[in-house]
């Protein structure tokens, strides 16, 4: 017996509307808004991975990317995701909301607690070093929570999971690089672990252009709501109860 595929639905995810009314659509995240249980986290915009001749990028065509891929990458953060990074770090901070910033880091000088995937890659950013330094139109402010990890899942490699129930956080604006790195784990995991995650696409971003678009059709109405820096504005600024 020969199968018959229907051809329209082949495209088509089966488990849209399912996702879309208990994780997309679901009306808790308007409660959770209005209570303030949210925060913004900002990943791995550091030296090491976000600045020309530093780290990742300290030579350009020795990282293992073609120039013109990292002329793709610098020109998408210094012309969009930067621009946007700080838009969206003024209004968390103009409403008193949390910041919450990642990036890699070792605990010693040598790496040695790395994970195996990072001295594979030969990923280190000891403490103390530019590499890990915040770029810094962008670098936290005051208080704002630090968390130093080295492997690509923040949730996985650090207890970040304990300090958001901590101080109240259920809701996760998540912006920073790469895309189909770091973002993409982080996200699949926290809304793994309950969270409810809004992706910032225009304050995300790749080697590719490519790399970006496939990601983010991923995770789109699945792990993350996806929207943009202007509709994350609109949102919070409507939906968000000043603190002053």
């Amino acid at each position: 017996m020969e199968l018959e595929l229907n051809v329209d639905m082949i495209n088509e995810d089966p488990l849209k509307e399912i996702y879309l009314e208990s994780i997309i659509e679901n009306p808790e995240r308007d409660e959770l808004l209005k209570k303030n249980h949210i925060a913004l986290l900002v990943i791995d915009m550091q030296y090491l991975d976000a600045a020309r001749g530093y780290g990742v990028f300290a030579e350009t065509g020795k990282s293992g990317v073609p120039p013109e891929s990292e002329d793709y990458y610098f020109y998408m953060l210094e012309n969009t995701v930067i621009p946007n990074i700080q838009k969206l770090q003024s209004l968390f901070r103009k409403r008193k909301l949390e910041v919450i910033h990642t990036r890699i880091q070792s605990l010693t000088k040598d790496g040695r607690d790395r994970s195996a995937g990072h001295k594979r890659l030969g990923l280190l950013a000891a403490p103390g070093t530019k590499e890990a330094e915040f770029l810094e139109e962008i670098a936290p402010l005051g208080d704002e929570i630090i968390i130093n990890k080295t492997a690509s899942g923040v949730f996985t490699s650090t207890n970040i999971e304990f300090i958001l129930k901590n101080i109240g956080v259920n809701t996760l604006y998540v912006c920073g690089v790469y895309t189909n790195e770091c973002v993409s784990t982080t996200v699949r995991d926290a809304s793994d672990l309950g969270f409810f995650v809004n992706l910032i696409d225009d304050a995300c971003t790749t080697v590719t252009e490519e790399f970006h678009d496939f990601t983010i059709r991923i995770l789109k109405d699945r792990y993350a709501r996806v929207i943009t820096t202007e509709e994350a504005i609109e949102e919070l600024s409507n939906k968000i109860p000043s603190k002053f």
